[in-house]
């Protein structure tokens, strides 16, 4: 059986119903609520053989990550003592780390979890793209579209560690939209090779690749192609991704887009319809993630077990769901995939990829 949990802290109401339908003739939804809830319920949503099935399948795939390519740094150290020049503390700096950052972290998640990735954004003409196009190539990435931008840097995240914590991000960056010539650029130089990739994700973080001139195009090749199509937004353009597979934003980025929150079910529903994608997935941090697909509302809970950084957790989702997607499996058990994943690395520090290894410790290791 798929057993899907919902769990809600204040109601006492425990409803369960069996989907008739022959092919679901297999899947049981329960919804259960309980008050003062005092240990967590087990969810059984796919089975071992199911799951390796799907995992041995993602070294075949290859995935066209289309987005804004970023630089994450991060300057670990220790602090013990409060500058005198202003309330804020003073990081002794024990070591300078660089690592992937935005769609190419999201790359990096779809290479460790054993798929073919190829990232395709811009970087600037400076040190910083460099450093970025070198720690792709050493990941073994593709670098065959990722195109020097002369008129702005390169995207750096720059985090200050102490004590596994974070102190304090910098970010250098340029957030206009792409100039005409670049779009073109870019989607001149996909237009030949998109055909030999099986699945495209959209990774939007509002740095000017993905804009109104060029979302609706990089839509059309994907499904002139019979891509299917997954996008994690950002705050800017969720209107515009209209049509596709799945559609990833966070609680924050999908309230902040309506105008008048209402009934949070009624609303993503709505929202579903008008963009017309196949596959509506919030992520709700601690609180796990909501599924929304033909006329069905899951509920997932996090899997996390202490959370030390959330950062990047949603480039685990969207990788993972991805690859689960185009092998086989259905959209609860994808969800439950990847939301498992998302909470794995939340337990690392700092953006840190999942990797197959880790998934199947992890979930070989729970009684499903």
């Amino acid at each position: 059986y798929i057993l899907i949990t919902a769990i809600y802290q204040k109601s006492e109401q425990v409803v369960s119903s069996q989907i008739d339908s022959p092919s679901n003739a297999h899947m049981v939804i329960k919804k259960i609520t309980q008050t003062n809830l005092s240990q967590g319920i087990e969810e059984k949503m796919i089975s071992r053989d199911k799951f390796k099935s799907i995992a041995k399948s993602f070294t075949e795939k290859n995935i066209l990550v289309l987005g804004d390519i970023m630089l994450d740094r991060y300057y670990f150290g220790n602090s013990d003592r409060m500058s005198q020049e202003a309330p804020v503390p003073i990081v002794d700096i024990d070591k300078v780390v660089d690592r992937l950052g935005g769609s190419s972290n999201v790359a990096l998640n779809l290479f460790t979890l054993g798929a073919n990735p190829t990232v395709c954004g811009s970087i600037g003409d400076d040190l910083d793209g460099e450093i970025l196009k070198e720690k792709l190539i050493e990941s073994k990435i593709s670098t065959d579209f990722v195109i020097t931008a002369s008129d702005r840097p390169t995207t750096v995240k720059s985090r200050i560690i102490s004590k596994d914590h974070q102190v304090v991000r910098m970010d250098r960056e340029a957030t206009h939209d792409l100039t005409k010539d670049f779009n073109n650029q870019i989607i001149n130089s996909l237009s030949d090779a998109i055909s030999g990739f099986d699945a495209i994700i959209l990774q939007d973080y509002n740095k000017g690749l993905l804009n109104k001139e060029t979302i609706p195009i990089f839509i059309e090749m994907g499904k002139n192609n019979s891509l299917p199509i997954y996008v994690d937004p950002k705050h800017k353009n969720f209107d515009l991704y209209k049509g596709v597979r799945l559609f990833k934003p966070n609680i924050s980025e999908f309230n902040n887009y309506l105008e008048q929150i209402n009934n949070f079910e009624d609303d993503a529903f709505s929202f579903l319809h008008q963009i017309n994608s196949e596959v509506l997935l919030i992520t709700k941090g601690a609180d796990g993630s909501s599924m929304f697909h033909e006329n069905e509302h899951y509920s997932i809970p996090t899997k996390a077990q202490n959370v030390h950084d959330v950062s990047g957790a949603g480039d685990t989702v969207i990788s993972a769901f991805c690859l689960s997607d185009i092998c086989g499996g259905t959209p609860q058990e994808s969800a439950y995939l990847s939301n498992f994943a998302a909470g794995r690395v939340c337990e690392e520090v700092g953006v840190v990829p999942i990797t197959l290894e880790m998934l199947n410790e992890i979930y070989l290791n729970f009684d499903l």
